[in-house]
């Protein structure tokens, strides 16, 4: 493999936020396409028909988008990250247009590839160029841009849908992303200047397909298992063989090959990274099932109304905003980090273990206080987990890193809404009253959730704290100092 580093100067610290303000609109535009086309998936149906189709509107876009991450984050170390960011915005701006016009729900589900495809470059090349334009020790000042857009996604998206919805037609769910789209496309061209990368380098295309195949067999499995098919099926048992063999095999691979899709080196160089990028499936997790079943049992359990559901997790969203904007402005003042995950996490299994505790006899108002708690374990988990894990490897993997940050992140979203899912039909055919059904399945979710945040946080007390780097490589791993080792009780 050779390469050669040519074009513009890096943007200047005072303009990098102006282009994060770029990036950033790109992450929006993604965030908020799911939330619209949720919310709009009733008219669409009406229209289109094809009812017994309707899961895969969500399945397809998911599954490409999990498949697709890699590939764009690795292609973003090989050939540049800006040219392949502004690809990524341009393929999932035309799959918008396509969904658009689409005229049945088989060619919905069709150009839904298209958009997912562009979606998993946009989310592995968002957090690429952030660790390409500030190092790990001035990004606190930035957390609070993007955790800020995650909460206008959550948030907003629900709310223009119903709009879209109510006021336009449902093709506007998608035709509404063309002209953010093309102001994205426009602003990043013009503001964002890094060097240009030429290398000539052999396309890992088995790992690609192994790869490929494990995720899809690992989604499809949760997906299906205990709805479609029962957990003991052929069909369930045969996509957990099929993950299994196709990721033996794609660990094989990337020993072999001279450039791998995702190195090896990224996992086991230093335990940070394993640690975070764990941490963040975690996150994931709770992220969507939280997200999918606080608002359904505030609306059904608590009769909240469903017309303004995403103003519902404000408890939860402005605290992840305003801790982690916090959170970020003390790591960059002190270069001191360990402490954020732990405590997240710890806060993340109180808050959900109080919401697990949750009954019809429960106020709003102290929901929202569960919420608080929770939302706050997110702020200092979510984007401090992702900070963690960059600054644990080398320049050149960032691409691939961040592409696995994103990876992990949505498999924990899929993974968790799957079982999610099954535990809470569980939990309704178990009662014959409908309410109490609704409660059970809740706190059962909670409760496990509530689990994985404990384990979570048992695992971040493994974190070294390594200084934050500024520029170049991170340190080479080395012995823990006794300050740096992990609390005992």
């Amino acid at each position: 493999m050779s390469a050669t580093v040519s074009g513009t100067p890096p943007n200047p610290p005072r303009a990098v936020r102006w282009v994060l303000l770029g990036v950033m609109l790109a992450m929006l535009l993604s965030m908020l396409d799911n939330m619209v086309v949720s919310t709009a998936m009733p008219t669409i149906v009406a229209d289109l028909g094809g009812l017994s189709s309707l899961s895969w509107v969500v399945t397809a876009y998911t599954l490409v988008t999990a498949v697709s991450t890699p590939v764009w984050g690795k292609f973003g170390d090989l050939f540049g990250r800006k040219r392949t960011y502004l690809a990524s915005i341009a393929v999932f701006v035309i799959g918008s247009a396509l969904c658009g016009a689409a005229g049945s729900m088989g060619a919905l589900i069709a150009f839904r590839v298209v958009q997912g495809i562009g979606a998993g470059g946009i989310g592995a090349g968002a957090f690429a160029l952030i660790a390409a334009l500030v190092p790990p020790r001035e990004r606190g000042k930035y957390q609070g841009m993007t955790a800020s857009v995650m909460a206008i996604g959550i948030i907003g998206g629900p709310l223009l849908g119903g709009f879209v919805t109510d006021h336009l037609s449902w093709r506007w769910a998608f035709y509404i992303n063309l002209p953010l789209g093309l102001l994205t496309l426009v602003w990043l061209q013009a503001m964002l200047r890094l060097p240009e990368r030429r290398i000539k380098a052999k396309i890992d295309w088995p790992g690609i397909v192994l790869l490929g195949a494990f995720i899809s067999s690992v989604v499809l499995g949760t997906t299906w298992g205990g709805d479609r098919y029962a957990w003991g099926s052929w069909q369930t048992i045969g996509l957990g063989l099929a993950a299994v063999v196709s990721l033996l095999g794609f660990l094989a691979v990337e020993r072999r090959v001279g450039e791998p899709l995702l190195p090896p080196r990224v996992f086991t160089g230093h335990r940070n990274f394993p640690v975070a990028v764990g941490i963040l499936f975690v996150v994931g997790v709770v992220t969507f099932g939280a997200g999918l079943y606080l608002p359904l049992f505030q609306q059904t359990v608590q009769g909240a109304s469903a017309s303004h559901s995403g103003l519902l997790m404000l408890p939860m969203m402005l605290p992840v905003v305003v801790v982690s904007t916090i959170a970020g402005k003390v790591m960059s003042a002190t270069g001191r980090y360990r402490l954020f995950p732990i405590v997240g996490a710890a806060l993340m299994a109180i808050g959900l273990g109080l919401l697990a505790t949750m009954d019809a006899d429960t106020s709003r108002l102290l929901t929202a206080l569960y919420m608080i708690v929770l939302g706050a374990g997110m702020g200092l988990c979510m984007q401090m987990a992702g900070t963690i894990a960059q600054n644990a490897v080398e320049l050149r993997d960032i691409g691939a890193a961040s592409s696995s940050i994103n990876l992990f992140r949505t498999m924990g979203g899929s993974i968790g809404v799957a079982v999610f899912s099954t535990l809470f039909n569980h939990a309704l055919s178990s009662h014959t009253d409908h309410i109490q059904g609704f409660t059970a399945g809740t706190q059962t979710i909670f409760t496990v959730a509530a689990v994985l945040c404990a384990l979570a946080c048992a695992a971040a007390l493994l974190i070294i704290e390594v200084p934050l780097r500024k520029a170049g490589s991170p340190p080479k791993p080395t012995t823990p100092t006794p300050d740096d080792q992990p609390a005992t009780a």
